[in-house]
């Protein structure tokens, strides 16, 4: 149950989902809406002022943010899922997980209205680890621009990556999303040996566990459930595009990395085995909705080409 000064409510207009049987997605306020200029004003002068400000222009829509595009394209599938089977409940379910007072919340309820965004959840809990709220809704993945946040929920065992506020333009639909390999897919396993041994001991490696399926990385259990909701169509037809962006050599590591896929059932659109080369124009090219990487100098890459960019990081 949330203390008094949370609060954990359902917008009306939304269509109401089944939790358990959901994609659940919790995203932060700084997530999803650009809160750059609150966050700072809350940083130098505090939280009252802060507050005032947000109830002063409530009725005053914020800018999208990051994750914005991606949840609107979220929205997408859902209406296409419910085009072909108006009794379906294995959809993607969004979630508003804020540290925002619930005083100052009412700007982001009414910003989520003003753009017609699909949200069943607000839950606004002052100066609490909101991340401790997260198994409790089914919380799938969980998408936020505190690097503290991001940890608290890797630790307790949700799938999760940090956004950084850039301009980005809304590419269209289907959904798209990519992926990259070791440490987020996969675990960080041959990463370590690439670590302890080079790139000579990782290619062994790689070599002698072929047949052996990659460890669980923390975003595994998102792309499995994304990967679900993705077999409701055919390929040809279907809202949703995954992809694999990986610095693995194709020759040399590609081949256990495919393997574990077909493994796991994991179906994945294409796949880009790039061998260490920037991945900055490929991305560039696919035009993501998000991206996931380990790497800061490849999300770098991708948000120098604008493409909205989500870290998740090794280690906190």
């Amino acid at each position: 149950m949330l203390p008094l000064d949370g609060l954990c409510r359902g917008a009306e207009a939304a269509l109401a989902k089944d939790p358990s049987m959901a994609l659940v997605i919790a995203v932060t306020t700084r997530a999803i809406f650009n809160l750059e200029e609150e966050h700072k004003l809350y940083l130098e002068k505090g939280k009252e002022e802060y507050t005032r400000h947000q109830q002063a222009n409530q009725d005053k829509p914020l800018p999208p943010g990051t994750a914005f595009a991606f949840i609107q394209a979220v929205q997408y599938v859902n209406k296409k899922i419910l085009e072909s089977n108006p009794e379906e409940r294995d959809l993607f379910d969004i979630l508003v997980l804020s540290n925002n007072s619930p005083e100052s919340g009412v700007r982001i309820v009414n910003s989520a209205k003003h753009y017609g965004l699909e949200i069943s959840k607000f839950c606004f809990v002052s100066d609490e680890d909101s991340t401790q709220y997260l198994k409790s809704h089914g919380v799938k993945l969980f998408l936020s621009a505190d690097r503290t946040d991001v940890c608290n929920a890797l630790q307790r065992g949700v799938s999760a990556a940090l956004v950084f506020q850039q301009e980005v333009q809304a590419p269209s639909t289907p959904l798209r999303v990519v992926f990259d390999g070791d440490a987020v897919l996969f675990s960080d396993e041959t990463d370590q040996i690439f670590q302890e041994q080079g790139l000579e001991g990782a290619v062994q490696y790689e070599r002698a566990m072929e047949a052996v399926p990659i460890g669980e990385g923390p975003l595994k259990a998102f792309a499995m459930h994304l990967g679900k909701i993705r077999k409701k169509f055919g390929q040809e037809k279907s809202p949703i595009r995954t992809y694999l962006v990986t610095a693995r050599s194709g020759r040399d590591m590609g081949i256990r990395a495919i393997k574990t896929l077909r493994e796991w059932g994991l179906p994945i659109d294409e796949a880009f085995f790039m061998d260490g080369a920037p991945k900055g124009p490929i991305l560039a090219q696919i035009q993501p909705h998000i991206f996931f990487d380990d790497g800061l100098h490849n999300i770098q890459g991708a948000q120098n080409v604008g493409v909205p960019s989500a870290w998740v990081p090794s280690c906190c």
